[in-house]
């Protein structure tokens, strides 16, 4: 087969890269870092995490835990890699973020059908190529995309969480517990308690503090998802007390109560050494953010191993200008990743994968590959790619996608295992109707 090359090596590519060496074809995979700086990357490795180093819930009903099952029928590297460097998080997927970007990076580089290249990619490829450049692409590359869909690409601002010091937090303030779970039994967050009056003291200090964009945003400017905490309290005061700073299923152990509001903390790491702000992305100064996030009970001394950073993302409008499985039009050449405008790292390891088979599928003279509609991650792309979709924004996979079932259970939980219980019996069946994308593979 023919040399593929892949423009990109986030998640997307090299979950894509994996898969196609697997399969016996020839990867070029091309990485701009550390030749060339993206402004949030910290470290030349593969599939760096950049934001939140969680992966979300594996609650087997939930859309991200049916997405994980997914990806597991369909034989996905990356998931099983980030499987073998959690660290706790509840009901969730959180990855140690170096030893997972690490053991990426060494699973590409010691792949004999791989060649890393080190530097920026200014064009499309030629023949068979994925372009999964991520949201942070390169000016040239995002204008080499624009020339080719004769259309500029859509932009939102995104931002990521500080990193404090596991050693400067105060443990006679914060507690380990999890939500709903026995406080003495311990847990994988940490929690910083407030009461009233240091929530609105909190609140008062983060609405005046400088903000490194000096703007107020519209909605439409920002990811939902990636909303900065400074935001949040912009539209209501009590709104952080209810999204992020909930302090429902805790339990203080100083007070035998539940707090007024609580900030948690997520390990970083298997050591836990450091820990993140969960919620708190944010456009802060880095001084104000040491000044205000210091008035957290429990942060009054914490040292932060990184500030929170606001940064620009780009992806392209896929309902208006990508074929289907995120194909450029008359071309061999797909995109696969953040820069579609499907949000999340796991649904950036699905497009990857996607985007492998696509290829391969290709190279066979065989149809696009085209997932069930049912699925999670199948009814995102189908969303992503019809044309009717209009007001196109960054979307994680989810069950207002998914067409409906014929007699849903009235209950919330009952439903969605319905609907989990739908996609995996017509993604098993449709794997198996598909075997020759799977064949030559040497993993399962």
């Amino acid at each position: 087969m023919a040399e593929v090359t892949i423009i990109g090596g986030g998640l997307a590519g090299s979950e894509c890269a994996l898969q196609l060496a697997d399969r016996g074809v020839s990867v070029r995979l091309v990485e701009e870092r550390p030749e060339v700086s993206t402004g949030a990357h910290s470290t030349p490795w593969l599939a760096e995490l950049v934001c939140s180093n969680s992966l979300k819930s594996e609650r087997p009903e939930s859309a991200a835990g049916l997405l994980k099952r997914e990806l597991r029928l369909l034989g996905s590297r990356l998931l099983a890699i980030a499987e073998e460097h959690r660290v706790g998080a509840g009901g969730a997927l959180a990855v140690d973020r170096s030893a997972f970007a690490l053991a990426v990076t060494r699973a590409v580089e010691e792949h004999p059908l791989i060649a890393l290249e080190r530097g920026e990619a200014s064009d499309i490829p030629g023949g068979h190529g994925v372009i999964a450049t991520g949201p942070l692409t390169s000016e040239a590359m995002a204008h080499a995309i624009e020339e080719r869909l004769g259309a500029a690409s859509l932009a939102f601002f995104d931002a990521a969480a500080p990193i404090v010091d596991a050693s400067t937090i105060d443990r006679s303030v914060a507690f380990s517990q999890n939500r709903y779970e026995d406080g003495e039994a311990g847990g994988d967050y940490l929690n910083c308690p407030m009461d009233r009056a240091e929530y609105e003291a909190f609140i008062d200090a983060l609405l005046d503090a400088d903000r490194v964009i000096l703007r107020d945003f519209e909605t439409k400017d920002l990811f939902s998802a990636c909303q900065p905490i400074e935001e949040v309290a912009r539209a209501g005061r009590d709104a952080p007390r209810f999204g992020a700073l909930k302090p429902v299923g805790l339990t203080d152990p100083r007070t035998g109560r539940r707090p007024w509001a609580a900030v948690q903390l997520r390990a970083e790491n298997a050591q836990k050494s450091a820990y993140n702000l969960v919620g708190f992305q944010t456009n802060l100064t880095f001084g104000a953010q040491r000044r205000v996030f210091s008035l957290i009970p429990g942060l009054e001394h914490a040292e932060f191993f990184r500030f929170g950073v606001m940064h620009r993302n780009s992806f392209v409008d896929a309902p208006r200008f990508l074929g289907r499985g995120f194909r450029i039009p008359g071309s061999t050449t797909w995109l696969a990743g953040q820069i579609t405008g499907t949000e999340g790292y796991v649904e950036a390891i699905a497009s990857g994968l996607l985007a492998a088979l696509n290829v391969i599928s290709d190279l066979r003279k065989a149809p696009p590959v085209e997932l069930p509609k049912t699925g999670a991650f199948g009814s995102l792309v189908a969303w992503a790619t019809d044309p009717m979709t209009r007001d196109y924004q960054p979307q994680h996979v989810n069950y207002g996608l998914m067409p409906p079932l014929a007699s849903p259970p009235r209950a919330k939980r009952e439903r969605q295992a319905a609907y989990a219980a739908r996609a995996m019996e017509d993604l098993t069946a449709w794997k198996g109707a598909h075997g020759e994308l799977f064949s030559g593979c040497d993993r399962p």
